[in-house]
């Protein structure tokens, strides 16, 4: 370990983490050190399933998704990144089976072009238009964003590592966080098994882990880990276009620039915790869900299935911001399967705040004391 001192440490080495790191480092801070147990997008950057997309339900995530789109479009050219972190704007195609659900994606599709997200509503025919083999037995009516897409989730995380390090920030591969001194609500140091780190600062990018993180600096943090499962397939010829999403299904699935369709399903009573491992259950309930909603897909051979952790909150929305009492504790996790697209506007508004205290996007509804005053955000669209 070169560093014994830092004005700021990352935990955690996923693609917030690498993101915060750098956009601090752009800003002048660049006496910043991350820190990873692993290897970087080991945790649950490595294991998504990629989707990027601006299709929400409050007015909050449809500005940050905006934003965060806005940056990918342009990552290559701001991180210098070759070869490339695969940003595709093939669109997402969101599907209603109710009514109810229904009213919801109108009313999301209003506030969305309020905010100047394109998006439109189609009847479930008109969605045949875009993926001729979708079984519209059962639906509604959908709505499709053309500019949400999909990108590599290593090659975002690695651009941002490798563009972070150039502006000089250290990054501490297997390297495990093992406590934090704090002392009158002050942060003195980061003690991990290579050394101990002299710091004021710390911005607590540890997903399902966070929890535990912020434990140790004597922060109740209600983040927890929640098994989630996707699956490849062989790679064909491309016939599908955007990624498909139901709620009703808790079902999502989009063929990737080399030709494999990448899917997962929410399983019903997952328990909290940290288990990785896949299971059968997974395997059987998205081969019925997929002959189901798109049966030439069912005839595609798996190539592998794996699983990994959602950060949950309690109301599946971000932690962001500061964490009194502890002065100088930052958190940016609790993504509950959003980590991934909202990252870039997230390593952005992080950065701000380290720096400034104030960020360009208020995010003051997101923090971590809404949970006691009973402020919880409910987003409507969210899968599993």
């Amino acid at each position: 370990m070169s560093r014994n001192s830092a004005d700021v440490v990352v935990i955690g080495g996923g693609v917030v983490g690498c993101a915060v790191a750098f956009e601090l480092a752009q800003r002048g801070c660049t006496n910043v050190v991350l820190l990873e147990r692993n290897t970087l997008a080991s945790g649950s950057s490595g294991r998504c399933g990629a989707g990027v997309r601006q299709q929400f339900g409050t007015e909050l995530n449809c500005v940050l998704a905006r934003e965060a789109v806005r940056i990918f479009e342009k990552m290559d050219e701001r991180l210098d990144y070759q070869p490339s972190v695969e940003f595709r704007q093939s669109g997402y195609l969101m599907l209603a089976y109710s009514d109810h659900q229904w009213e919801q994606f109108q009313r999301n599709v209003a506030l969305e072009r309020s905010l100047d997200i394109d998006v439109k509503t189609l009847t479930p025919r008109q969605t045949l238009d875009i993926v001729p083999f979708l079984n519209i037995d059962g639906m509604v009516g959908a709505t499709f964003c053309q500019e949400d897409g999909h990108a590599n989730p290593f090659h975002t995380t690695f651009a941002y590592a490798r563009a972070a390090r150039r502006l000089g920030v250290e990054i501490l591969t297997h390297t495990e966080v093992c406590g934090i001194e704090v002392e009158n609500d002050q942060i003195k140091s980061v003690v991990t098994d290579r050394g101990v780190i002299a710091t004021s600062t710390v911005v607590n990018c540890a997903g399902a882990y966070s929890g535990k993180v912020a434990a140790m600096a004597g922060i109740d943090l209600p983040v927890w880990g929640e098994r989630h499962q996707i699956l490849i397939t062989e790679p064909v010829e491309p016939i599908m276009g955007p990624m498909v999403i139901s709620f009703h299904h808790d079902f999502y699935c989009q063929q990737v620039p080399h030709g494999s369709f990448i899917m997962g399903i929410g399983m019903p009573g997952e328990p909290k915790g940290y288990s990785i491992h896949s299971s059968v259950d997974f395997l059987e309930g998205m081969a019925v869900t997929l002959r189901q909603l798109l049966p030439p897909v069912a005839q595609l051979r798996v190539v592998r299935q794996w699983a990994g952790l959602y950060d949950r909150s309690p109301d599946a929305q971000p932690i962001l911001g500061e964490c009194p009492p502890v002065e100088r504790f930052f958190n940016a996790n609790g993504f509950s399967g959003h980590g991934f697209m909202l990252s870039p506007i997230v390593g952005v508004i992080m950065a701000e705040l380290v720096t400034t205290g104030r960020s360009s996007i208020d995010i003051s509804k997101l923090d971590a004391g809404r949970f006691a005053r009973g402020e919880l955000v409910l987003e409507p669209t969210v899968v599993g």
